[in-house]
């Protein structure tokens, strides 16, 4: 068994770096917060070509039918870049959520953009203003396509993030969902809370790669701030912590993925949960170090240090706040004691 990526995964996270680094994802993203969602859209039209969103639709439905290993890869760069769009509850919930029959699924593995509210850990739908599929969960199971909102969108920290009311007093007929249980918990919330941990990696990791290079090319007091021990220690604790959430990550994917092994106890719910809290804290803390260093100039809406900082902080109660998925945890631990 291994937590950690293959090589094929490796190549997959270069060609990403690849796509995203030369397509001037933070204007796009700027873009979108600003109402225009077209270079967004031309975004999400290359990762569609890369199959990005076609990762978790099974292949009779045009998709890549890849594995949460995968989707902890694209995930991963995705935060990293700071893509804008409801890309957790598109690529990697809806999958889970609608039924295998979904006409649906084809359309999201080409790369129409979807959103889902599933309460009560999810009641909004995000980005639904510019999203090709909008959907409700119910309790019971079913799938309920609502129309785009004709209402203005709820604040957020994150500019980039417009939640939105479910329109439900007009829909259209429901489906039956393809959900399945963990424990008591829905399949979708599980999905969610590990695609988000994995969007919270990597956008840890670009706050703490973008902190380092501000540090050697501050200049304080005759030499590069980086070379104080006190940054140095900053950076390092945040190097550490992200490093020892990253196996997290990749035992929840191998934990989802049903994989079997001798002696390893794998739990989806709990394991998704801990790496989802792990991520968060480590992702929180390079947000906080990152604007600790950058000092004042971190503080303006122009510098782009605040696109990743305000969506780390959203993320931290996108599909379960923090308090949930330590519950979670800790309620697996006292079963696993008695």
């Amino acid at each position: 068994m291994r937590f950690v990526p293959s090589q094929e995964n490796q190549d997959f996270a270069s060609s990403l770096d690849d796509l995203l680094s030369s397509a001037d994802v933070v204007a796009a993203a700027r873009a979108w917060a600003a109402g225009d969602a077209g270079p967004g859209h031309r975004i999400w039209g290359a990762l569609a070509r890369l199959g990005v969103p076609a990762l978790a639709v099974p292949e009779e439905h045009g998709g890549v039918g890849g594995d949460p290993a995968d989707l902890a890869v694209a995930f991963q760069r995705l935060g990293y870049h700071g893509v804008p769009g409801p890309v957790v509850e598109s690529i990697a919930v809806l999958p889970v959520l609608l039924g295998a029959d979904s006409p649906h699924l084809a359309a999201l593995a080409e790369g129409a953009i979807g959103t889902v509210a599933l309460a009560p850990r999810t009641p909004f739908l995000l980005d639904a203003d510019v999203a090709d599929l909008r959907f409700v969960a119910g309790v019971d199971g079913s799938m309920t396509e609502v129309p785009a909102p004709s209402t203005e969108p709820l604040g957020s920290i994150d500019r980039t993030r417009r939640l939105f009311h479910p329109q439900l007093n007009t829909v259209t007929e429901g489906e039956p969902a393809g959900r399945i249980l963990h424990n008591g918990v829905q399949s979708g919330e599980v999905a969610g809370a590990f695609a988000v941990a994995a969007q919270l990696l990597g956008a840890g990791r670009r706050l703490l790669d973008d902190t380092v290079e501000y540090a050697k090319a501050r200049s304080q007091y005759g030499k590069a701030i980086g070379e104080y021990q006190a940054i140095k220690h900053l950076l390092a604790d945040v190097a550490t912590r992200l490093e020892l959430a990253a196996p997290l990550l990749h035992g929840a994917a191998v934990a989802l993925s049903g994989a079997a092994s001798r002696g390893v106890d794998l739990d989806p719910v709990r394991d998704v949960s801990a790496a989802r809290v792990a991520a968060a804290d480590a992702a929180y803390l390079a947000a906080r170090t990152a604007l600790q260093v950058h000092g004042a100039i971190g503080y303006t809406a122009e510098h782009d240090l605040g696109l990743w900082i305000t969506k780390v902080r959203a993320l931290q109660s996108a599909w379960g706040t923090q308090a949930e998925h330590r519950a979670v945890v800790l309620d697996a631990v006292r079963k696993a004691a008695r």
